[in-house]
């Protein structure tokens, strides 16, 4: 599994890096589970990112079904020096509007650069939140040329995803995206009590912020959390 960690500013990303983040992670919490951060921002920790050697991913938004608007979202993080892409799927309903969708920010993203990656990201608790089931996601992204699906939290209240998906839906979601040829990732107010569950899933990659901020993600990124949490996944 790769640990993705993600930061909101260059002194956070530093902090990812030396604790041994696999994936750096650009994101605004401020604006969401999903946040989009700056473009100077994805530029800076972009330059950070290839210094260390490790790939930078940035998110765009928990975004509405707006096709234009996402892919030009999309283009904006690949030309600032993203490597992946990371979209949520918030205001999407269906798995045509999750194609639509995705077909647009991978075209938007690909014909720029074909080698960098799109993410497809929906949320373990879409029955609260509004948006499609994420089991619904991988045959929807596979179709659209994503690269990587995910699953993640839309509402950041502490709960995690493994309140709203249990250890057979989530291993059905990982089944589903490697079926489809995609990477699969998993993120969500991950704990360290949750380590062991996802030791057994194995999915591609984890993702967190809120374990390596001490338990409150809008605290910072601390360097010694990121590399006890990496110890463990090993």
């Amino acid at each position: 599994m790769r640990l993705l960690v993600s930061p909101m500013n260059m002194v956070e990303a530093q902090a990812a890096l030396d604790g041994g983040a696999d994936i750096i992670d650009v994101k605004n919490p401020k604006e969401g589970s999903l946040g989009a951060n700056f473009p100077w921002t994805i530029r800076a920790v972009a330059d950070l990112a290839r210094r260390g050697k490790v790939p930078l991913s940035a998110t765009i938004g928990d975004l509405d079904y707006k096709p234009g608007t996402a892919s030009l979202a999309a283009l904006g993080a690949a030309f600032s020096g993203a490597d992946y892409v990371k979209a949520g799927l918030l205001g999407v309903k269906s798995a045509d509007q999750a194609e639509e969708m995705m077909t647009a920010i991978v075209r938007a993203v690909k014909d720029y650069d074909s080698g960098k990656r799109v993410v497809a990201s929906g949320y373990s608790d879409f029955a609260r939140a509004g948006p499609l089931s994420p089991l619904l996601l991988p045959a929807a992204a596979a179709k659209a040329g994503a690269d990587v699906v995910m699953v993640d939290t839309a509402i950041k209240d502490g709960r995690p995803t493994f309140d709203f998906m249990s250890e057979r839906d989530l291993q059905q979601f990982i089944d589903l995206g490697h079926d489809e040829g995609l990477e699969v990732a998993i993120a969500g107010s991950i704990a360290f009590g949750h380590l062991e569950l996802l030791i057994r899933l194995q999915p591609d990659i984890i993702g967190v912020r809120g374990i390596v901020c001490g338990g409150d993600r809008r605290s910072a990124v601390q360097e010694e959390l990121v590399e006890k949490l990496k110890q463990a996944l090993i």
